[in-house]
């Protein structure tokens, strides 16, 4: 497992870890104080659920919230945090618990004023997926999160980012804005940066499904449609994007038909290295990655990434 200590990642959530009562268990990451509701401690609102249908993907239906921090003003744009598999990603129960994390983070003055747009994935149909806060998945999750094109990208930018920001401002800036998931969602938020860096200069990629899920094979009718798989060739043979991206993953993830996702995420890790340490030898100006990452213990789940989120945070947004 990789330790990093950088931006005070280690000092603030291994002493979380450190205090209990018996030694962790792999893949046991109990949540620090910053993941926890802390008295005192003013609290942005949660506006949701609230429901979008897209021109630019046809037929679903999404459900997403808004969180706006307790001091927020229009007229000093916040900065953004999107997250896919919204249901998950604001469950007060979940290992994420997004809403209390910007909460004490902002009240700390660990990072600025931030607003946070939390999105399910599609549900094909005139109703979304009933569950609000489950972890059940909408049924067009995969078409969406899994896909190597830029519809989603094109559906976040075009339509539903424009959609919040006739009731709220938030930045324009890439580098003050992130975009995170986990899973199938953490690939959909790579693929949003890739297609489209200059909305996102922060990825946040959790257990990150770099696998074939996407993948199709070739018909009588029908070119072959690639799956997230490919990304470390593309980006080895692409040129570099303006990105910075945090990867989590777990020695004991996935290993299936579709791939295996630990290795998919060293995949992913050197060649983006790889691709920094080619421009730097021939000298190609221009932007590097910018990239941290964590190896945990455990399988998929989102406790690490969870376990890890506060610090991550610091480390894109810190002032």
């Amino acid at each position: 497992m990789k330790i990093w200590a950088a931006c005070g990642l280690a000092l603030v959530l291994m002493a979380g870890a450190a205090s209990a009562a018996e030694p962790r268990k792999p893949g046991e990451y109990p949540p620090a104080a910053d993941s926890l509701p802390q008295p005192g401690v003013p609290k942005g609102k949660l506006i949701g659920p609230l429901e979008f249908r897209s021109k630019i993907i046809e037929g679903t239906v999404w459900r997403y919230w808004i969180y706006v921090p307790a001091k927020y003003d229009a007229k000093s744009p916040p900065n953004l945090l999107v997250f896919q598999d919204g249901q998950r990603a604001i469950n007060p129960q979940g290992p994420l618990n997004i809403p209390v994390v910007l909460d004490n983070l902002i009240a700390k003055g660990d990072i600025p004023q931030t607003l946070g747009i939390f999105i399910t994935p599609g549900n094909t149909g005139t109703e979304h997926y009933p569950d609000n806060l489950g972890t059940g998945n909408p049924n067009h999750r995969a078409p969406e999160y899994d896909a190597v094109n830029d519809a989603y990208a094109r559906f976040l930018t075009e339509e539903m980012l424009p959609e919040v920001a006739k009731s709220y401002k938030f930045t324009d800036d890439p580098k003050r804005r992130a975009i995170g998931g986990t899973s199938s969602g953490a690939i959909c938020a790579w693929t949003v940066a890739w297609n489209k860096p200059e909305a996102f200069g922060n990825v946040i990629s959790m257990i990150g499904s770099y696998t074939s899920i996407g993948y199709h094979p070739a018909t009588a009718d029908q070119p072959a449609i690639y799956g997230g798989d490919t990304y470390p060739g593309l980006i080895r043979k692409s040129p570099i994007r303006p990105i910075r991206i945090f990867l989590q993953d777990g020695t004991a993830d996935l290993n299936n038909e579709h791939g295996n996702w630990h290795l998919a995420n060293e995949q992913m890790l050197s060649s983006l290295q790889w691709a920094n340490a080619n421009a730097d030898e021939k000298k190609i100006a221009g932007a590097r990655y910018d990239i941290r990452y964590e190896w945990g213990d455990g399988a998929h789940s989102d406790v690490h990434g969870g376990w890890l989120l506060p610090g991550i945070l610091r480390w894109m947004f810190g002032k």
